[in-house]
């Protein structure tokens, strides 16, 4: 089946691409380097290739920039900031800059607040580096429009590839991408910085999604992870409790469907990372969602009873933010993630309304439901979203956090020996590093046979600096020679699951960027691009690839 399945994929992919002479359009635009997608990676690639004198543009589905990095994700996840070089450590510093004008501190002061996040965000900022990674959404945005602007990086706003049309290639050459507002965007070199992976799927470029299997790469943290040491809830998995004949509470399987370690197409959940706050004058009150649904909220009503003196920021993960702002985490809708990467716009929407509703309805379930605890929902109720975020989306961040959506299979994959702490195999041609946990949320629940609910999916395991090889970020050469894929690059879930943070994001994002222009300038196709070349300019704009162990 399994066979079957990828013969009919790659018939599909053929059926996806048409020859270059096929299609015309009144609307073409042709530029040097084609970034498709707004991420604060695809942000870092437009700019080091405008920078370089290319002809640019960022092609944005929605109308921002940033991604993840201006979407409520502010709680950088940096766990090695001496690691980030380049334009990555550019953006942070203007940050830091920003931040030591006292006229942007509104309702508290600039040493009180970085105090307060010590203990959260990996200190928030170094002075020595004069970096800072804790920042508010809009401050992120206003940064990085700031630098496209001087970079000379055209932005096509809310601009998404046409699912419903062919690119157009010219053997392993992409010359055309089709946008839904009827545009033929044309470029030398393109870059699929997008979280899903539409440009790199739609081109035909070898992909997977899910879990593979522990054989596949002769890993052991793969698969299914269910005896693995995953967390037991001692919470009753029925809608009444003790009787399997009322159903299975909402988001919870009925039992394993495999081994441990068995491939499935599975993903860790996603969430929104909100914007908080509980300055009286920022906040917007929280509100009951229309499509509320009492049950969605049942799994987390029984978890806080079986320990009534759990704190609200053990239940949801607030860090505090400045001017008295949060990014707040783990608002994790569990399965609701497994049909996303494959799906079409219209489908994505409805899985991210559906999160939507489920943050919303989270945040007035932990306020007003009476059977909690009061201390929860008065703590609950000192915050609401922030009035001066996302103005435009009613104070609702603009990005869904996909924590992984397809991986390209590539010139080279990085998989579980590369990343992890002991007995690493250090993977050739670095164009950055990574450094941060092997970490993986919860992918599914499931029912044990004694009425308690298993995780299933787990990983928590720390690591050391690790370099990325520049072949893990360029599709196999006879699929696609003129493409990057600085997100979601050649990983197993494994190696994914430390690689898919921001700060590495933005690093492999620049190296894309140059790697296009090299290319350009030496008519190279992005595989015959000579590593020495892109090594050389690397260091030359302050990058870091290698480290002391």
């Amino acid at each position: 089946m399994y066979f079957m399945k990828r013969i009919i994929y790659s018939i599909s992919c053929l059926l996806l691409v048409v020859p270059c002479a096929a299609q015309t359009s009144a609307k073409q635009k042709a530029y040097d380097v084609c970034v498709y997608g707004e991420s604060a990676a695809g942000v870092m690639a437009a700019v080091q290739s405008g920078r370089m004198g290319k002809k640019v543009v960022l092609i944005s589905k929605n109308n921002h920039v940033g991604g993840m990095a201006t979407s409520g994700l502010t709680a950088t996840d940096m766990s090695g900031p001496t690691l980030l070089g380049g334009i990555a450590k550019e953006f942070y510093q203007r940050i830091y800059t920003y931040y030591l004008d006292p006229k942007v501190w509104k309702n508290q002061d600039r040493e009180s607040y970085m105090k307060s996040t010590e203990h959260d965000s990996w200190k928030g900022k170094n002075d020595n580096l004069k970096m800072q990674w804790v920042y508010e959404n809009h401050v992120g945005e206003m940064v990085l429009k700031k630098m496209l602007k001087e970079a000379n990086v055209e932005i096509m706003f809310n601009k998404p590839l046409d699912l419903q049309k062919r690119i157009i290639k010219k053997g392993a050459k992409i010359t055309g991408i089709p946008l839904t507002n009827g545009s033929m965007i044309h470029a030398k070199v393109f870059i699929d910085a997008s979280y899903e992976g539409d440009l790199l799927a739609r081109a035909g470029v070898s992909y997977t999604y899910g879990r593979e299997g522990n054989k596949k790469y002769g890993e052991t943290l793969n698969g299914i992870r269910y005896d693995s040491g995953q967390k037991i809830y001692p919470v009753d998995p029925y809608i009444k409790e003790g009787d399997p004949a009322s159903g299975l509470l909402p988001f919870v399987e009925k039992k394993l469907w495999g081994k441990d370690g068995d491939a499935d197409r599975r993903s860790q959940a996603y969430c929104y990372r909100l914007s908080l706050t509980n300055d009286p004058n920022n906040r917007r009150p929280l509100e009951k969602p229309k499509n509320y649904h009492p049950l969605w909220y049942e799994f987390t009503a029984r978890r806080i009873k079986a320990n009534s003196q759990i704190p609200l920021n053990k239940v949801i993960t607030i860090s505090p933010m400045p001017n008295k702002k949060t990014d707040t985490n783990h608002m994790d809708l569990i399965g609701g993630s497994y049909e996303y990467a494959e799906a079409d716009h219209k489908k994505r929407k409805a899985i991210e309304n559906m999160h939507r509703d489920y943050a919303l309805g989270l945040l007035w379930f932990l306020a007003n439901d009476p059977r909690l605890p009061e201390h929860i929902r008065n703590d609950m109720n000192t915050w609401g979203l922030a009035k001066d975020e996302f103005i435009d989306n009613r104070n609702f961040p603009y990005q869904i956090y996909v924590r992984e959506g397809r991986r390209m299979i590539g010139e080279f994959v990085m998989t579980q020996k590369n990343v992890q702490r002991n007995d690493r195999v250090d993977a050739d041609h670095a164009i950055g590093y990574g450094s941060y946990s092997l970490d993986c949320h919860e992918v599914s629940r499931v029912a044990t046979e004694d009425n308690k609910v298993r995780t299933d999916g787990d990983i928590y395991i720390s690591t050391k600096p690790y370099p990325i090889s520049y072949y893990s970020i360029v599709p196999d050469r006879k699929e696609c020679n003129n493409l990057l894929v600085p997100v979601c690059l050649s990983a197993s879930h494994v190696a994914y699951t430390t690689i898919r943070m921001e700060p590495v994001y933005v690093v492999l994002g620049q190296a894309a960027g140059m790697a296009a222009c090299l290319a350009i300038d030496k008519n190279y196709t992005v595989q015959e691009l000579p590593y020495e070349e892109l090594k050389a300019s690397l260091l030359k704009n302050g990058q870091v690839i290698s480290v002391n162990r």
